[in-house]
């Protein structure tokens, strides 16, 4: 596999703005483990291989358990993730699937109940990232697997 465009070369403008995002999601207060979580999880749903590889490594460095990591894609089946967790998925799914009819009151009304408004805008903040990021790996074949955990972290810092 070879990747169509380096993105982060030619349009690096964007990129950063993209990174000064991240940076802010990850200072906003939402845990980085659940930030990683969702993020994982519309990567599967999405199908991208380069941010499966990266946030994969990260919530793993971050000592998420194999478990955890193995059962999220049928999380609804499991005892293993919380309610706060379970609330930000299904919100995550809603979101990334907005395609499928919008987002349903009842997944708005479960999600209210464990975050409050500046979470939950920044939790929506954190999908709609994450899918921009999907759509320009899956688009320009980011190849994945070199990724290794927090290297975008210095990146985010400076953005």
């Amino acid at each position: 596999m070879q990747a169509r465009v380096e993105y982060g070369k030619s349009s690096a403008g964007a990129v950063h703005a993209m990174l000064g995002l991240g940076k802010y999601l990850h200072e906003s207060g939402l845990e980085s483990k659940l930030l990683n979580l969702i993020s994982l999880r519309a990567s599967q749903m999405n199908g991208c291989a380069y941010c499966l590889d990266m946030h994969w490594k990260d919530l793993k460095a971050a000592g998420e358990s194999d478990q955890r990591l193995y059962s999220l894609d049928a999380w609804r089946e499991t005892p293993f993730y919380s309610e706060r967790e379970r609330a930000a998925l299904a919100w995550t799914e809603a979101v990334t699937n907005i395609q499928q009819g919008h987002v349903a009151d009842e997944v708005y009304e479960e999600v209210r109940q464990h975050f409050s408004e500046k979470e939950l805008v920044d939790l929506t903040l954190e999908v709609v990232a994450i899918n921009g990021w999907n759509r320009l790996n899956i688009a320009f074949r980011t190849v994945p697997g070199a990724y290794q955990p927090g290297q975008f972290r210095e990146l985010k810092k400076g953005a």
